[in-house]
């Protein structure tokens, strides 16, 4: 019993790794230096005690290597001695930095114009990056004691270096089956049902509409319940052509905006389908420009960009959203990737179809549209075949996350010396980007089809790369995007980390920064896309101004 005992002791009771303290010490450093999102003392303290983590299990791994190698190692008198002192110059280099810290944080905040940010951050900081990094290291410690005791039982009827090996393998298994099968199935079962839960509540203030060109209005196929809680936002904020003419000094129509929440019916199909159906019910065929929109995550269609494309085009468009998910985008995009693609394709291939079949010379002008994963979606629904004879007139994608296959391919073959952030291609006949600040030029004319990609420098659910742990993003060569930091660096690991908190509060910024798009970034793309006569620079710039002035929710 003594020696059963003795031996768990010793699976529990490894060294602790003085050169891991000096390396977690520095992972915590460089996670305090800037990247795209200003960080709140909350969020600073998790991600400094994930980096601890990671660089103590750097050290950890590598120290098993070389055991495992047969090569010099210390004495166990002389590790003892040594990890004090190791200890002491870790916590040097983490109160070194976090002394600099704010005044990091600051350097991003000054490039979104937010205030300065006074305090006792540091303090914060370092007490939940300690309570992160003691967790996760005590987590590490049980799964390697599960290791060794695995390998202890292999080694019973192998070699104990390949049991060694074995064991490692069964518990790295054994966890991904436990976070991705379990943990993580359950957490996003929840969001899911949460959010479904959200999205069935209708308030007491949000009257179903009666206009017979409105979807969920008594004569529509599509129940008002049935819109889901961003899709009734959307039909409910339709603006009037009263409205827009307000606005455009011109007679305006009224704008049509069809939409089709995942409760409206049971298939993916069938809900495409009904979107179609719906769209000819209202007339929405009969309008000078029909934009097929996919939203984000949750369903939500941006009025930024929405109500700029109406007013520029005089109320004279149909647009028609598909909900795919409950999800935020970067969750789905995560978890459920293939969602919105399949949604995507079900939406553009159910209204491709019919515009076909419309007379050419009267049928309306096709377009997409999409934020986020909806950008994602929307550039998944074009298919080659589909658009040899009959392609659409253009698109524009905001905001695309990093996983889209096309942006990917685009941005590598940019042309030579234009940045990553703002990409050139060629004569830009077909293809354009804009971050907002610069207008939508070409080297030469327009083609017959119009694409513009509209991203922020500083959106991590754009530039978030899945190489960045050992690889410098190219968008972080000089030079920089305007709405960058240009004290942020590349870290191995560090600026991995670093991009996936970003991308989780992206949304936490001011307007025209990060994942928020502002409405008067839209207009630029928008014109160059759907190329609507009459606008004189007088008049945009009438436009713009009220744009700038509009405060628009901001959701995901």
């Amino acid at each position: 019993m003594t020696g059963r005992m003795l031996t768990l002791l010793d699976w529990l009771d490894r060294r602790t790794s003085g050169v891991g303290l000096v390396m977690g010490a520095l992972f915590v450093a460089g996670s305090l230096t800037p990247s795209l999102i200003p960080r709140s003392p909350q969020i600073q303290g998790v991600l400094a005690g994930f980096c601890f983590a990671a660089g103590y299990g750097v050290m950890v791994l590598v120290g098993a290597l070389w055991r495992y190698l047969h090569l010099p190692r210390l004495t166990d008198r002389q590790a003892r001695l040594l990890v004090p002192m190791l200890g002491a110059i870790a916590l040097v280099i983490v109160t070194l930095f976090l002394i600099r810290s704010t005044a990091w944080q600051n350097d991003i905040r000054a490039v979104m114009s937010l205030p300065r940010d006074e305090g006792v951050a540091p303090f914060l900081i370092a007490g939940l990056g300690t309570t992160v990094a003691a967790a996760l290291l005590v987590t590490g410690k049980l799964l390697a004691a599960l290791a060794r005791y695995a390998a202890y039982r292999i080694g019973q009827v192998l070699p104990r270096r390949q049991a060694g090996v074995l064991g490692l393998l069964l518990v790295i298994l054994l966890a991904y089956q436990l976070f991705s099968g379990v943990l993580v199935r359950n957490v996003v079962g929840s969001l899911d049902r949460s959010a479904q839960a959200l999205d069935d509540l209708i308030p007491t203030e949000q009257i179903a509409p009666d206009q017979p060109w409105q979807t969920g209005s008594p004569g529509s196929l599509v129940a008002w319940q049935d819109l889901g809680r961003e899709g009734r936002q959307f039909v409910a904020t339709t603006p009037s052509p009263a409205a827009i003419a307000a606005v455009t000094g011109q007679a305006a129509r009224q704008p049509l905006r069809v939409y089709v929440g995942l409760n409206a019916a049971d298939t993916l199909t069938e809900r495409a389908d009904l979107a179609v159906r719906e769209l000819e019910r209202v007339g929405g065929f009969d309008r000078a420009r029909l934009v097929v929109a996919m939203p984000t995550g949750t369903g939500w269609m941006d009025p930024a960009a929405i109500e700029p494309l109406e007013h520029l085009n005089h109320g004279d468009v149909a647009t028609v959203g598909l909900q795919y998910s409950y999800l935020q985008s970067w969750i789905s995009l995560l978890v459920q990737p293939e969602q919105a693609a399949e949604a995507g394709r079900a939406l553009f291939g159910a209204v491709h179809r019919r515009w076909q079949q419309l007379p050419a010379e009267t049928r309306p002008q096709l377009y997409l549209y999409g934020l986020s994963l909806g950008a994602h979606s929307s550039q998944q629904s074009l298919r080659l075949h589909e658009m040899l004879d009959r392609p659409i007139d253009g698109a524009l994608w905001v905001g695309p996350p990093f996983v889209s296959q096309l942006w990917q391919t685009l941005t590598e073959e940019r042309d030579p010396g234009s940045p990553a952030w703002l990409p050139r291609l060629t004569t830009g006949e077909v293809v354009r980007f804009t971050n907002g600040r610069q207008p939508v030029r070409g080297v030469g004319p327009w083609g017959d089809v119009r694409i513009v990609f509209l991203q922020y420098g500083s959106d991590p659910i754009v530039f978030f790369t899945s190489d960045s742990a050992i690889r410098r993003p190219d968008w972080m060569q000089m030079p920089r995007a305007p709405d960058v930091s240009p004290d942020l660096r590349w870290y191995p690991i560090i600026t991995q980390l670093q991009l996936a908190f970003d991308m989780a509060i992206a949304l936490e910024v001011p307007v025209g920064f990060g994942h928020v798009y502002a409405p008067v970034d839209h207009i630029d793309p928008w014109l160059a896309v759907t190329d609507p006569p009459g606008w004189t620079p007088e008049r945009l710039q009438a436009l713009r101004s009220y744009f700038e002035n509009r405060q628009m929710p901001v959701a995901d």
